[in-house]
Parts: C-alpha cells; structure tokens; sequence
C-alpha cells in the first residue's frame, strides 16, 4: 500500500508536538483542608512508652504494623486474624472496588494516545432505474473496501489529565477504604474473641456453682430426711431455688456463646454450622497502649485518608468541569483501498486517503457546563465537610475509649476488692453455718453475693479488653498514610 505524503506526515507532526508543548490544565491548587486537631488528647493517655511489638505511628514511617491483634499474645486469635483476608467477603468486595477504582485510571489515561481503527466492508448496492441522469440507474454496483482510520484529540486544556488524576485519587480512596474495611473486621473479630473467653469464663464460674449448689441441696436434703435439728423445708427450697436459678443463667450463657460463634464464623467466612471452639478459660492481659498525638490521626487513620483522597478527587472533577468551557481538537486520518471490482481492489489506483484538524467549541449549551462546574464545586465543599467529619468523629473516638480505659481500670480495680470482699465473706458464712451460728439462708446470700461479684469481674475485664480493641480501631491499628500506593499520587 502507498504511504502518505511526506508533507503531510510532517505537518501532522509538527501540529501534534505544537498542541503537546502549549497543552494547559484547568486543575485548581489543591491542599489538603485544615482541620481542628487539639494538641493533645483530654482523657488519660496513659504510659508514654509503647508495649513491645507496637510503635506509635507518625508522618514518613514506612514500616508496616499492620498485625495489631498480637499485643494481646493470645494465639487462637492470631490464628483467626490470619483467616480474614483470604475468607471475609467484605474484604474481598472491598478488594473488588479497589481493582475497579485502578481499571479506571487505565481507562482515563487512554485519553491520552490516539484510537485506531481498522475495518473492511463488501457491499452491493441497486440503483433505482426511474432515477434520471445517473449513469448506474437501474444497475447493481458492488464494492469492496479495507482502510483504517485514526484520531487523537490533544488534551490542550488538561481534561484527560485532570480525568487521569481524578482517577488516580479515587483509586487511593479505594485503598484506605479496603484498610478501613479490614481494620473494621479485625477489630470486630478481636471483641467477639474476647467476648467469647469471658463468656467462658463467666461458664466456669457458673458450672461450678452449679455442682457446689447440687452437693449442698444433697446434704440438706438427705439431712431433712434423717431428721436432723437444724435441717429444715424452707433451707432446702430455698438451696433448690438457687441451684435452679444457676443452672437458667449457665444455660443462658450457652446461647450467647452460640451466637458469638456464629458471628466469628461470618466473619472468618465459613457456615456458622460447620464451625466451633472449644471453651479456654484463660486471662488475657489488657495491652498498654500510648495514644500519641491527636494530629498523628491524620496519618494514621485509614477512613481519614480516604476521605482526603476524595476530596483530592472532588477537586480534579472541577478541573474538568473547566476543560468543558474550552473547545477540543481533534485529528483525524483515514487511508485505505476501495474498488467496485475485486479484481484490481489491492492495486494502487485503489488508494484512497484523507486528513485533517477539526476544532469544535460549544458556543450555547442553556447553561449545561455552569450547572455543571457548579455542582463540582459543590461536591468539592462537600467532601471537605466530610473529611472534617470523619477527623472529628476519629479524635472522638480516640478519646472516647481513653476515658474509657480509665475509668474501666479503676472500676476492676474496686471490683477485684469487692470480689475478694464477698469471697471472704462467703468463707466466713459457710464456716458459721456449720458452727450452727447462722441458717442456709444465710449461706444462699451471701454466695449469690460472690457468684455476682466473679462475674462481674470477668464482664469488667472483657469490657477493658474491648475498649483496648477500639482504642487501637480509633488509632487506625497500625496503618500509616504512606502505605497507600506512591505511584497512584499525581497531585
């Protein structure tokens, strides 16, 4: 096939490489929205130092720590983390979304390069033969053709480019997003955990009142039967009852283990029928946790940088929406072979070619593009108000649980002396009653008083393990802004 005229080739160049080097964008400075961060956090931020295997986060560390559930050293959940990723289907949605986000910056930087396309065509046409003047009236004309054809609209005004980052800030987004969704699931499956084991624990407690309870109404009844002084009816229904009213609160215990199960089983995504763990009655230590500087958040925070990114992106949708104002330019060529006769179709005289610039600007749209560059702006306000929201509801959160970590440790620390309290007092009963100083009545009270109490601080414990699980949610587990990907920033 013939080539293009030399001339042409070197103008078309030549117009190209002029569009590339005056090529503008409409793209607004962006800066990240100022927020109000206090200097420091009002609740107890406890020890300053940090427990072995955690490091407090800040700007430029690139170290990951993402694996925040190994401060509480309990390998049963170490192991049921490890399962997350591979098996929860929000993460792997969230997966989705992000792969989806990065396909649409391959789409936009195609803006760039030009489209080609090639085609061939075989076609017969009739001519009607009542048409006057037409030398083919009535014949039947076929026509074979092959060409191709190509366009490239320089981006004079930025638009692809202000597309391309758009894209690219939509795409970071998407991955805070998927370490938000992660972190959110961790940190769900690390209080179920505990949950779990204080439930365990509180189910110890109970099964062995139960068998204490069921030895004493033995006794009292076998001493009722052999008429013993001190043995009475009203003693013995009163053992019953407390024995009874054990065993409902054990039985309830069960279905709330179950259903903790089941959620765990959700989660680690497998049916919650074919799942189980056996009951461990173990103490798990609450972790030390330092909560840093309130301005680390913005680092740290996966949901805050999602929602900087956004507003990044809302920022090039602007840029955009100005490209609109501008008129597009496009060039355009086509080349190719067309014939009526097969024969001589891939001959030279075959040879047909065109080319040319087209500039097209809108000059009256009813205000369409203002309508437009308005709402960009619009969305752009409204992304900032949602970053500042979500900076504002993290510092909640973060102290929300420092106080609560507080107050909490005081609390266990009471309740471990009211535990310890009843648990003498209960001694103390027990050995009265069988100094015959006291009835069973009294006994009953006093153990349901120290039964009360062990579990009590059992829930106290699993409410501080809890409160450290959120805590470190709030902190953002570990993560740090400068795990999301480097190559994806274009601002």
């Amino acid at each position: 096939m013939p080539t293009l005229p030399v001339t042409f080739r070197r103008k078309t160049l030549a117009l190209g490489v002029a569009c590339a080097l005056t090529a503008c964008s409409t793209l607004p400075h962006y800066s990240v929205p100022e927020a109000a961060v206090p200097a420091r956090y009002a609740a107890p931020a406890g020890p300053v130092q940090a427990a072995p295997g955690w490091a407090v986060a800040t700007p430029g560390d690139t170290h990951a720590r993402g694996d925040w559930w190994t401060l509480f050293n309990a390998p049963e959940l170490n192991r049921l983390e490890d399962q997350l990723p591979v098996s929860n289907q929000t993460i792997k949605k969230a997966v989705a979304q992000l792969q989806q986000a990065r396909a649409m910056i391959d789409y936009q930087h195609a803006g760039f390069l030009p489209t080609i396309t090639a085609g061939a065509a075989q076609s017969r046409t009739r001519l009607s033969q009542n048409v006057e003047g037409h030398s083919l009236a009535g014949q039947t004309v076929p026509d074979y053709s092959l060409g191709l054809a190509a366009s490239w609209e320089p981006d004079l005004f930025g638009r692809v480019r202000d597309a391309v980052v758009n894209a690219h800030d939509n795409a970071q987004a998407s991955e805070a997003d998927l370490e938000a969704v992660h972190l959110s699931m961790s940190t769900d499956l690390a209080s179920d955990y505990f949950a779990l084991r204080a439930l365990d624990i509180q189910k110890k407690l109970l099964d062995d009142s139960v068998t204490a309870y069921a030895a004493a109404l033995a006794i009292l009844k076998q001493q009722l039967a052999d008429g013993a002084i001190d043995a009475s009816a009203t003693a013995t229904a009163q053992a019953e009852t407390q024995l009874e009213d054990t065993r409902s609160q054990a039985s309830d215990i069960e279905v709330q283990r179950a259903e903790v199960v089941h959620a765990i089983a959700t989660l680690i995504g497998v049916p919650a029928s074919s799942f189980s763990l056996a009951p461990r009655v173990e103490s798990i230590p609450v972790p030390q946790i330092p909560a840093g500087l309130p301005s680390q958040l913005l680092e740290r925070r996966p949901d805050i940088a999602a929602a900087e990114r956004r507003v990044a992106a809302a920022n090039a949708q602007i840029g955009e929406a100005k490209a609109a104002f501008y008129p597009d330019l496009t060039l355009s060529a086509s080349a190719g072979l067309e014939s009526t006769f097969f024969a001589p179709w891939l001959t030279a005289p075959s040879l047909f070619w065109s080319i040319g610039p087209q500039l097209v600007g809108t000059l009256f749209d009813g205000g369409k593009r203002d309508a437009a560059l308005k709402g960009a702006t619009a969305q752009y306000d409204g992304s900032v108000a949602d970053y500042r929201q979500t900076v504002l509801v993290a510092l909640q959160q973060v102290e929300d649980n420092l106080s609560a970590l507080d107050t909490l440790a005081s609390e266990a620390q009471s309740q471990r002396r009211a535990t310890a309290a009843a648990e003498r007092s209960l001694e103390l009963t027990q050995n009265r009653y069988q100094a015959g100083a006291v009835g069973y009545l009294d006994v009953v009270t006093v153990q349901t008083i120290a039964l009360a109490n062990q579990r009590t601080e059992a829930q106290i414990q699993a409410r501080r393990l809890d409160a450290s699980v959120q805590l470190l949610k709030a902190l953002g587990g570990g993560w740090d802004r400068t795990a999301l990907s480097s190559s994806q920033n274009q601002d």
